[in-house]
């Protein structure tokens, strides 16, 4: 899955692979025993994202076990420091990241295709891959969630919140529309890097109902997924068949981007005024006991422009791995150097995320054979439905690319499958590139993580809204 430096590659209908691994050939949709093995592996790896949840429940239950172990026998529980923990809790903790699900059953991936070709095949497979995709939202969430951009995008965002009473409804409905729009401008990965940001401490830490806190969660995911396509160049799923499709910015603010405001402001108030009279609770206990915040030395105008300036440099370099990471080397000098004003950088959360992303891609690479057969049979209109679900589950800018490896599209065909990719880009998190990202900074609000089924009927909602209001002109226009 060729993302962001094969796009020629989707143009010419080429492989997902380089041929000489002999893995996948588009020109041949055709499946053999290996394409079965290579889609129960995903089929798995789409299961284990389902059970992290009690994955995690249950490594939970066993390092309690291992604790009251310890305890009835007089052991202590820390040695020099250290907490003497369980190994098969640890490990089931570890099974139960979700970010770790697809790398992990890249391996088994990896064997199969050692197994059925040969090993040379397999190295080159895997190293064919364009990673540039993960890479870039490693490098953003790392200066995205730094204090000096955080605190910008609060100060922006209370700004518009004190129009509104400045409570804690207002900056929810401020960050939920305001948030997912500007990804069209500043990429999306970056977007939702923010706006978690600031949900987590001005809505979440106020201890929302689970009901409310998967809503938000859901609706989050999906407005950011929409929140992209204002232009041709944030949204990945756009991203990857912009140029051979000829999408320029004006025809995907006009096509696309009009209907995603308008979506993101009408499930942001169906939300809220489902949730109002909780929110006027929330609003009331904060006024009773707002949360202190520590309080830090103003960050100086110069380190924050310098942030700024370092974050479109990478986003407009996005494209050039190299660019990237020497733009990442200088930007944590810098940080280094005015740590003062920073908090410490998180490295393992970012890279957790990256991980995800690729392994992704790995998996993606090997399931164009049933894309492109499913697709290459349907209307349009039944591939509005059809690719919404399949973007819950394959990746929504993996179903754009793979659906333009299908020769003679029709305009109809290209609005129904872009509209399709984005609506269902927030059902689960393996749908949308963005969504690792989000989950990793706000699961620690939800006990024992997120579990995918809430999140799924909490982003069902806006996603029936999104998918009604680009079927209107869908009837209109075609």
């Amino acid at each position: 899955m060729k993302w962001l430096l094969a796009q020629s590659a989707a143009c010419e209908a080429d492989s997902l692979i380089n041929k000489s691994a002999k893995v996948l050939e588009i020109e041949d949709p055709s499946f053999t025993t290996f394409h079965i093995v290579a889609l129960i592996i995903f089929a798995f790896a789409v299961l284990h994202t389902f059970m992290t949840h009690k994955i995690r429940e249950a490594a939970f239950s066993v390092e309690q076990g291992h604790r009251n172990k310890l305890k009835e026998a007089g052991k202590p529980l820390e040695i020099r420091g250290r907490e003497k923990v369980s190994f098969i809790a640890e490990s089931l903790y570890f099974l139960g990241e979700v970010e770790v699900v697809f790398a992990l059953w890249a391996i088994p991936l990896f064997i199969a295709i050692a197994s059925f070709f040969d090993w040379s095949s397999a190295i080159e497979y895997i190293n064919t891959r364009d990673y540039t995709e993960a890479l870039y939202i490693v490098v953003i969430m790392i200066v995205t969630s730094t204090r000096p951009i955080v605190h910008l995008a609060e100060n922006i965002v209370h700004f518009f919140s004190k129009l509104f009473g400045d409570s804690i409804s207002s900056w929810w409905f401020v960050i939920l529309s305001i948030g997912p729009i500007t990804g069209s401008f500043i990429t999306e990965p970056a977007a939702m890097v923010i706006c978690c940001v600031l949900l987590s401490r001005q809505f979440y830490d106020y201890k929302p109902s689970t009901r409310l806190a998967y809503a938000t969660l859901g609706l989050l995911f999906v407005n950011v997924s929409v929140g992209g396509v204002l232009t041709n160049f944030s949204a990945p799923p756009v991203l990857v068949v912009a140029r051979c499709w000829d999408l320029s910015s004006w025809y995907m603010f006009k096509t696309f981007g009009v209907v995603a405001i308008i979506g993101v402001l009408i499930s942001n108030f169906l939300y809220w005024y489902f949730f109002r009279s909780e929110f006027k609770k929330l609003n009331l206990e904060k006024q009773q006991k707002p949360i202190e915040r520590e309080e830090r030395d103003p960050i100086p105008f110069w380190i924050t422009f310098s942030h700024v300036l370092i974050l479109g440099w990478i986003i407009f370099n996005a494209h050039y791995t190299a660019i990237v990471i020497g733009s990442l080397l200088l930007f944590l000098a810098f940080q280094r150097a005015t740590h003062h004003y920073q908090d410490e950088v998180t490295l393992k959360r970012p890279f957790l995320v990256g991980a995800f992303i690729a392994g992704l891609i790995i998996h993606g690479g090997v399931q164009g054979w049933w894309v492109i057969a499913l697709v290459q049979k349907l209307e349009a209109f039944s591939l509005m439905f059809v690719g919404v679900v399949l973007s819950a589950f394959v990746e929504n800018a993996a179903v754009t690319y793979l659906a333009s490896l299908t020769p003679g599209l029709s305009e109809s065909f290209k609005y129904a499958i872009i509209s399709a990719a984005v609506t269902g880009g927030g059902l689960t998190v393996i749908a949308h590139a963005a969504n690792p990202a989000g989950q990793s900074i706000l699961e620690k609000h939800f006990d024992q993580g997120v579990a995918p089924l809430f999140l799924f009927l909490a982003a069902l909602l806006p996603t029936l809204i999104f998918f009604v209001l680009y079927y209107i002109p869908f009837l209109i226009w075609f």
